[in-house]
């Protein structure tokens, strides 16, 4: 992830260096509304320790899914000059990811001596900062990069983890039309911090743990008004 934010911040670097179409950076200026469509890449590896008996069993789970997911943004961009502006925004994404895993700790709950635990993601918000190039008087180039928070709910005899925070970073492109319209693309990932729990000692022993690192790549298209 490192190496795509390395990547992210040089080529911005490097079009911004060498710019040299005519282009003006209040055509871009003010506030703007958009709803987004987009293609999420989600990982969820997980971990999980269910001790019975004094012996321990640890689980590994990855989880991989791709989902379609619809958002709305709204944001208010800043000239800084004749080529640069500030873009300020935030972004809210409907959608859910889900990381299920078997505990056979006792009492028995199910034909196989399974007890159903899982982790649901979902209600991503984002909030973020987008220094942008102006390359010409219609087109323009943006890194983004900002704040990710999304809900975190349990199923199965376990405790409840905080929810999940991140840092998103993003490369995109915007036009926008004279009659305010504008057409935006992006690319990117978010990294997460850690979710766990632990068993409540009813169908799940105390004893047992279980953590997640969700990560998500994604593509986004979106249509807008730029006021």
């Amino acid at each position: 992830m490192n190496k795509l934010k390395t990547m992210f911040c040089a080529v911005f670097t490097l079009l911004l260096v060498n710019t040299t179409a005519q282009a003006d950076s209040s055509n871009f200026a003010g506030p703007y509304v958009g709803l987004s469509a987009s293609g999420y890449g989600i990982q969820l590896d997980g971990t999980g320790n269910s001790a019975s008996g004094g012996v321990t069993e640890t689980d590994n789970i990855s989880v991989g899914q791709v989902a379609p997911v619809t958002g709305v943004e709204v944001g208010y961009a800043i000239p800084i000059g004749s080529l640069m502006l500030v873009d300020f925004g935030a972004s809210y994404y409907s959608g859910a990811a889900k990381i299920d895993h078997l505990s056979d700790d006792p009492p028995i709950t199910d034909a196989d001596g399974n007890e159903d635990v899982s982790f649901t993601i979902d209600n991503l918000v984002n909030y973020y900062i987008a220094p942008s190039l102006a390359l010409s008087d219609t087109s323009s180039l943006y890194l983004k990069v900002g704040l990710t928070e999304a809900d975190v709910t349990v199923s199965g005899d376990i405790t409840s983890p905080g929810n999940l925070s991140g840092t998103t970073w993003a490369m995109g492109t915007r036009t926008v039309l004279e009659s305010g319209i504008f057409i935006r693309t992006e690319a990117g990932y978010t990294d997460y911090n850690g979710i766990s729990a632990h068993g409540k000692g009813n169908s799940v022993a105390n004893t047992s743990t279980y953590s997640a690192e969700p990560s998500i790549a994604f593509g986004a298209v979106s249509l807008g008004f730029r006021f």
